[in-house]
């Protein structure tokens, strides 16, 4: 069973202000990358097919594979960098409440893939999250 990290999206609103966000970072760093503070302890569980789930202000909307964890720098300088896939799947829209940091996500806790739902997966995001404040979906 897979392991998931969950992680806020902040600076951008939607998914497809994240991707134009990509399109201008990634001349400058090929490889998409999320950067933390701490390593995650179970790394290797989050490796073996484990996603990085986005909330988008108080929604998550997506995920992405991670392909690799480092740590870079020593000491008070280290950091963590997560190599994500570059494809963004659409994951069936589900409150989260807000928190800092990073945290665990175990697989019967994650949502699923709006094409495993049978929802149009280029739904816009904006539509969406109008439909979830009026309580419509």
């Amino acid at each position: 069973m897979a392991l998931h990290i969950i992680k806020l999206c902040v600076g951008c609103d939607s998914i497809e202000e994240l991707q134009a966000w990509r399109r201008e970072t990634q001349a400058s760093e090929p490889q998409w990358r999320a950067r933390t503070r701490q390593t995650p302890k179970r790394a290797t569980e989050v490796l073996d097919g484990g996603s990085f789930y986005r909330v988008f202000r108080g929604v998550i909307l997506c995920r992405q594979r991670i392909l690799g964890i480092e740590t870079v720098g020593e000491g008070q300088a280290a950091r963590c960098e997560m190599v994500l896939d570059p494809e963004i799947v659409r994951v069936a829209p589900t409150p989260r409440r807000a928190f800092q940091g990073w945290r665990y996500l175990i697989d019967r806790e994650a949502p699923p893939d709006l094409q495993a739902t049978g929802v149009e997966e280029s739904f816009p995001s904006d539509l969406a999250r109008q439909l979830r404040e009026l309580g419509a979906w």
